[in-house]
């Protein structure tokens, strides 16, 4: 977004001219994704123009791309952005120096580069969280193998390495016994170490804010890990005490205000064996934890997202049944299966992602709601069985 003439920008970065309260809103998504796609119906029903700068034209999100370019030019990011009131992002990965250019061009850019950054990079993520006081795994910024056999040797003989930046769905992170077994990833810079948590379970928390620093919290979930990658969401996380859903509370809130973050904020969390509630990792966006409030809650992330984004004010978060369980469907979604899914399991609902298909991608997801969380689990996995 340029500011020009009379559109000038008020205190929430967004322009402040008659122009912008006498017609839709345009929020400018980098990124074409299937978050992306699935900001598209909470926009139409908001009245809100949802514009994508796609990475391809059969990305998941062509139905509301109003172009195709590479985010990592400044140009072609610059020139997306001038037609937008706001830019946010369906994925993390826009480089710093493009982030910057769009605020320094006068674009509001929600979350903004200062948030963003502890996101992109998880070494500076353990460094900001530490001077805020969250509670997290032990952790050490390992630049040689004698460092890391150093950090072995205070935490059992066993560590967790992750490469501090392009790591996600279980990539770039690999558990290690010996010095050696990070060689290659140190070659190239310092990784970060961590203590391996032994933990109950994982958890998320979501929380959205405004940036005028209003804050809504989704209940806390619980997710499943089948290879490093996300298989089934539970809403709200079974048996959570009022303490391990405080604690995420607290956790979510006090970094949501402590770096800024401007949107959807998901906080992955390890629920230990001793009773610890741990930061795991940031998502400074919708987040695939919180797909469940598509179909299960008042408000959805989505709808959410794009709320705070333009600082309008936050909907109720309230579940809108006692359980909900998302099951994510990878490799592909072809008609015939979803047809079959929706006449076995008519309750539940399949969300397709639009993507060719490929061995382990995401393709979509399946969601069901209930009074009771066996039986719902049952007509989730019931449906996703269909795409087996």
């Amino acid at each position: 977004m340029r500011v020009t003439g009379a559109a000038r920008l008020g205190q929430n970065g967004l322009k402040s001219s008659k122009s912008i309260r006498s017609r839709m809103p345009v929020v400018g998504v980098i990124g074409g994704g299937q978050l992306a796609r699935m900001m598209i119906p909470p926009a139409v029903a908001l009245g809100i123009e949802l514009r994508v700068l796609a990475e391809a034209p059969d990305a998941s999100a062509r139905l509301a791309a109003t172009a195709v370019g590479d985010y990592r030019d400044e140009a072609t990011v610059l020139a997306f952005a001038r037609e937008c009131d706001v830019i946010t992002f369906d994925h993390e990965h826009v480089p710093q120096a493009v982030l910057q250019a769009l605020v320094a061009a006068g674009s509001a850019v929600h979350p903004g580069p200062d948030a963003l950054l502890y996101a992109q990079d998880k070494l500076m993520m353990r460094e900001r969280l530490s001077r805020l006081g969250v509670p997290q795994p032990d952790w050490a910024r390992v630049s040689t193998a004698d460092e890391l056999a150093a950090f072995l040797a205070d935490h059992g003989g066993r560590a967790v390495v992750k490469t501090p930046r392009g790591g996600y769905d279980g990539k770039g992170v690999r558990m290690v016994s010996q010095a050696n077994e990070a060689d290659d990833w140190l070659a190239d810079g310092p990784v970060l170490a961590e203590e391996r948590v032994s933990f109950q379970r994982e958890l998320a928390q979501l929380i959205a804010r405004r940036p005028s620093g209003p804050t809504q919290l989704w209940p806390l979930v619980e997710t499943v890990q089948r290879g490093g990658v996300c298989a089934e969401v539970i809403a709200p996380a079974p048996h959570a005490s009022d303490a391990v859903e405080r604690a995420a509370a607290e956790i979510a809130t006090t970094v949501a205000n402590g770096v800024g973050v401007t949107g959807v904020l998901a906080v992955e969390l390890f629920e230990s064996t001793d009773g610890r509630v741990l930061v795991n990792e940031l998502a400074m966006r919708p987040h695939n934890s919180g797909h469940v409030t598509i179909d299960g809650s008042i408000t959805s992330q989505f709808e959410q997202h794009l709320r705070a984004v333009l600082d309008w004010p936050l909907g109720d978060t309230e579940p809108l049944a006692p359980w909900g369980v998302m099951i994510n469907v990878f490799g592909e979604l072809p008609p015939p299966a979803i047809a079959a899914a929706l006449g076995h399991q008519p309750t539940v609902k399949v969300h397709a992602y639009g993507k060719g298909p490929r061995e382990g991608r995401k393709a979509g997801h399946v969601t069901a709601i209930g009074d009771d969380l066996d039986e719902t689990v049952y007509r989730a996995r019931a449906a996703a069985a269909h795409f087996d």
